[in-house]
């Protein structure tokens, strides 16, 4: 593949929702501009931008490829992201690379969730949008349909540049309503153009002057003309329409069927036509932010880029602005699916990769030494759901903290913490898929496997009532024994508020010496567990007395003392369990207000407000034993169809009710 100039470089981004067709239309955009000589198909799973082995098992896209191609001078590299919600973070890295995002919609399901979602990162970002209805030969099929939900989400921008000339099965070309011609197609990948069909004649004159009346409206000059009635070229309402794109004000929406290549090459053609190229200077010292991380285990780090500015060449040597450390770019290459060409130069705007950085990865930015260039930080979406792993074996252990850096180092999106309190590694996700996915790549490319088990929530115990005992710890085996005696008070105090000692020794009934080993043994004891085993906290130990003697009295005796009178006297005070409690706030639809608010008060939740937020959306926000929503992001899934989302943070710790603690003790012992 030859370099371009930046001027004929067009960036795209093909989002939606997934099983809207965006690989099979990626597949088509190919083999129409003659990059493939066939198309794949996902169901083989031979398609260029599906090449992992869990997205040909699953049929699903699960991260963003690469599909470059070459058309009219111009080179459109196209950006195939994933339409599930487990994989929202490369849906950001790819609009974040692009500067176009063509959504694409189903004609049947019409708008979904991961739409608007696709959609509104776009907004974010400024990126200019259109749309392609797919799917049009299929039975249900409608692009009235479709476009009126379009128009009812997105707005009045919304503006069709064509029409289906027939329905479902019978689908068989569009219309071009700026050219008022029909393009038929006849199996091949290019349509005859030929006159409107008289049945629709009607239909098209109507559609046809409401879009003339969107192009011009945000051209004074046009609007004035439009208005005296006088008439407007084609290629003067093109170039308007290209303004109107690049400027966010417009959203074309162009249709067709990516399997029966129905409107492919003229979505083609449009992205080069009217596709914005990228707004960079070629002139400045080069710089590239990366978007992407892709881990082979033999390979190492492939890290996909775009051309911020200048041009970079085959072993430039840029400098990580994350690191302050050199990096040599020795092995540049294009990439098309999983297939790679090495290349010498990209130009700015372009899109490439390079193998075998130092320290380079996801959302980095290179650049010359100096060079007065930034970049966004690409920030991962926060994670959702958390799993417990442990290695399955001695070996997989040894290997397994690597393998996960490496996996962090792929998939931003995923969260790795170890919990001191259970002892255990929780691997965090977008969603059962997304971690599930995880899990899968670990072994087949790190050849580490791992087990999953039930998260323990860090429960803690402490006391409602003061009580006293004495500890009294003593042993002879001979020579000197073990001899100590301390008498300790426990008191109950404000929640949150940890652990307090107090030496109330007086007239050296316990040597000054030894009360540091009071003190410890108490602390080491409520560490380790109270009568149901979870960490005590919320406690005021007063050392009052005690005994000594004088020559088997040490340390250690003191220390079991402690341990031994704490135990008894925390026995006698009214112990009680204490659960965590998260501050969940839940943005859902206004029409799931009700399920939402049912489900958190049957998780024992405390509904703290709720309010409207727009956009027909309502904010949640409640108080909730955190052990209720270890998967709340399946329920809350469920319950609004995917367009729920909420945020948790740990809140304070409240005594577990009566009737659940014998439960949650009996789980603690198994």
């Amino acid at each position: 593949m030859k370099t371009y100039p930046t001027d004929r470089i067009r960036n795209v981004a093909l989002v939606g929702h997934g099983g809207a067709g965006k690989t099979t239309l990626a597949e088509a955009l190919l083999h129409v501009a003659g990059a493939i000589p066939r198309m794949g198909r996902i169901e083989d799973g031979t398609t260029v931008c599906d090449f992992d082995p869990e997205e040909q098992r699953r049929r699903i896209s699960v991260s963003l490829a690469l599909a470059p191609f070459e058309l009219y001078g111009h080179k459109v590299n196209v950006i195939d992201a994933p339409g599930y919600a487990d994989f929202v973070g490369d849906v950001t890295a790819a609009l974040r690379a692009a500067d176009l995002a063509v959504v694409v919609v189903s004609a049947v399901e019409g708008v979904e969730v991961q739409t608007e979602v696709a959609w509104r990162i776009a907004e974010d970002l400024n990126l200019p949008r259109i749309v392609f209805v797919n799917k049009l030969d299929r039975e249900r099929a409608s692009f009235e349909r479709t476009v009126d939900a379009l128009k009812e989400r997105f707005g009045a921008g919304i503006a069709p540049l064509e029409l289906p000339v027939g329905e479902e099965a019978d689908f068989r070309g569009v219309v071009d309503l700026l050219r008022d011609r029909a393009v038929l197609y006849d199996g091949g990948t290019t349509g005859t153009e030929g006159p409107v069909p008289d049945d629709m004649a009607t239909e098209e004159h109507a559609v046809h002057d409401a879009l003339v009346e969107g192009i011009v409206v945000a051209d004074d000059d046009l609007m004035e003309r439009y208005l005296a009635d006088e008439a407007i070229g084609t290629d003067e309402l093109a170039g308007a329409l290209a303004r109107g794109v690049a400027e966010g004000s417009v959203y074309p929406v162009l249709c067709g069927s990516a399997t029966k290549l129905v409107g492919v090459d003229r979505l083609a053609r449009f992205l080069v036509e009217e596709g914005p190229a990228p707004d960079t200077s070629a002139d400045a010292d080069p710089a590239a932010f990366v978007f992407k991380t892709v881990v082979d285990p033999y390979v190492g780090r492939v890290n996909l880029f775009r051309v911020l500015q200048g041009t970079i060449h085959h072993d430039d040597v840029l400098v990580n602005a994350r690191t302050v450390a050199d990096e040599r770019l020795h092995q540049l290459t294009t990439l098309r699916g999983k297939e790679q060409e090495p290349v010498t130069e990209v130009p700015a705007g372009d899109i490439a990769a390079v193998a075998k950085l130092a320290d380079t990865t996801t959302g980095d930015l290179l650049a010359r030494r100096g060079a007065d260039v930034e970049a966004v930080p690409l920030a991962a979406p926060e994670p959702v759901l958390a799993v417990a792993i442990r290695a399955r074996s001695k070996h997989d252990e040894d290997k397994l903290a690597n393998a996960l850096h490496r996996l962090q180092d792929e998939d931003p999106a995923l969260r790795l913490e170890r919990n001191p309190e259970t002892h255990q590694t929780l691997l965090h996700g977008m969603g059962e898929t997304h971690v599930s996915i995880a899990l899968e790549r670990l072994a087949r490319k790190f050849g580490v496997e791992v087990d999953t088990e039930e998260i323990r929530v860090p429960y803690r115990e402490t006391i409602t009532a003061a009580a006293e005992a004495e500890g009294k710890y003593k042993k002879q085996t001979g020579g000197h024994g073990q001899f100590g005696v301390a008498f300790l008070r426990l008191e109950p105090t404000e929640r949150g508020s940890g652990f307090t000692f107090v030496d109330e020794i007086v007239g050296g009934a316990i040597p000054r010496q030894f009360i540091p080993a009071v003190e410890k043994g108490v602390m080491e004891t409520m560490e380790q567990g109270g009568v149901h085993g979870y960490p005590v906290v919320d406690v005021r130990v007063t050392c009052f007395d005690g005994k000594y003697h004088s020559v088997d009295s040490s340390e250690m005796s003191f220390k079991m003392a402690a341990s031994i009178g704490f135990k008894e006297a925390m026995a006698k005070a009214g112990p009680i369990l204490l659960e965590p409690i998260s501050e969940l706030v839940v943005t859902a639809p206004e029409a799931n207000q009700g399920d939402v608010m049912g489900d958190l008060n049957a998780k024992r939740g405390r509904i703290q407000g709720s309010a409207s937020i727009g956009g027909g959306e309502v904010e949640i926000t409640a108080q909730v034993p955190t052990s209720e929503i270890l998967r709340y992001e399946i329920d809350l899934r469920s319950m609004t169809g995917g367009r729920g989302r909420f945020r948790a943070t740990h809140s304070h710790y409240d005594p577990v009710p009566s009737h659940l603690v014998d439960r949650i003790a009996a789980a603690s012992e198994g």
